[in-house]
């Protein structure tokens, strides 16, 4: 067991890669959370497609898929923002017409250019294995962005994601908050593109927060527990993959996908299992009351 843990630390890439999914798990499980509360998951998903054509260019100019990925995950969450304040196109309407295009955009560029279309499934699944030193600085200036960003906005997030009204009410910038939330989200998912990819990121970002969901009523401890399960999942999967030889990205999000269904059994509250014990309790007392309550009878 030891030597399952200890083999693959010898090589740095495997090193480089816990480095990598440690910041994206911790970065992915506190975003994450406020996309679970808000239901922002479509948004997340959509984000994820829009920064494609972004990945791609910066593929074809030799540079890391950071860069072009974060300047178009920053024109969307800009334009959705924009395009939604239109009273007569909903949030959800302004999403799908910015994210169908920017993805469109991006298929176009791969059609024009036969050698991405060699190197595609790195593009949309990641290649968490061959991070670099470089790739794995910018990922921690992003997430200490973000998440400088996000505790210093706490407390109206958090407000804004339980009562929008109650926050409009009481003069918060809700639409500016809103902004600075899709603005983190993107920056996230740009942070976490190359663990697992353009396709399987939303699952990083929306099941540690639904699993810390089922763990918690309460939001500083669903926050803790959010980045516990991304690094865990991440590590995990990280591990299995190498000794199985299979895909990184994919694995990770299994093993995120297990917590989940585990904590939706076993919570102690608001486990199914929990739930339906609560469920017979109350149906026997419920019974006992009828029981005890009927007058004896006459005769």
């Amino acid at each position: 067991m030891i030597a399952w843990i200890t083999e693959p630390l010898a090589y740095d890439f495997f090193v480089r890669a816990l480095l990598e999914i440690a910041i994206v798990g911790v970065l992915c499980g506190l975003v994450g959370c406020f996309v679970v509360l808000r239901g922002l998951a479509f948004i997340g998903d959509a984000l994820s497609h829009a920064v494609f054509p972004g990945v791609v260019l910066s593929y074809l100019a030799g540079q890391s898929i950071l860069i072009g990925a974060f300047i178009f995950g920053g024109l969307t969450a800009l334009a959705v923002g924009v395009v939604s304040r239109s009273r007569r196109v909903s949030e959800d309407s302004a999403i799908g017409v910015v994210f169908a295009a920017f993805f469109a955009l991006g298929v176009a560029i791969i059609s024009r250019h036969s050698g991405v279309k060699r190197d595609l499934g790195s593009l949309l699944f990641g290649s968490i294995l061959g991070v670099s030193n470089a790739d794995l600085v910018a990922t921690a200036v992003i997430g200490l962005i973000v998440l400088v960003v996000l505790f210093a906005l706490l407390k109206e997030l958090t407000l804004v994601a339980f009562d929008p009204t109650l926050a409009k009410s009481l003069g918060y910038p809700t639409f500016r908050l809103d902004l600075v939330l899709l603005m983190l989200i993107s920056a996230t998912i740009v942070a976490s593109l190359q663990t697992v990819g353009n396709i399987l990121i939303l699952a990083l970002v929306v099941t540690p927060p639904a699993t810390a969901r089922l763990l918690t009523d309460r939001l500083d401890r669903m926050l803790a527990y959010s980045a516990l399960i991304g690094i865990g999942s991440g590590v995990g999967g990280l591990y299995v993959s190498f000794h199985a030889d299979t895909a990184a990205g994919a694995i990770i999000v299994l093993c995120s996908t297990l917590c989940f269904f585990l904590a939706l059994i076993f919570a102690p509250t608001h486990g199914l299992l929990a739930v339906r014990i609560q469920a017979t309790r109350g149906e026997h007392h419920e019974h006992h009351f009828h029981a005890e309550s009927e007058e004896p009878p006459h005769g």
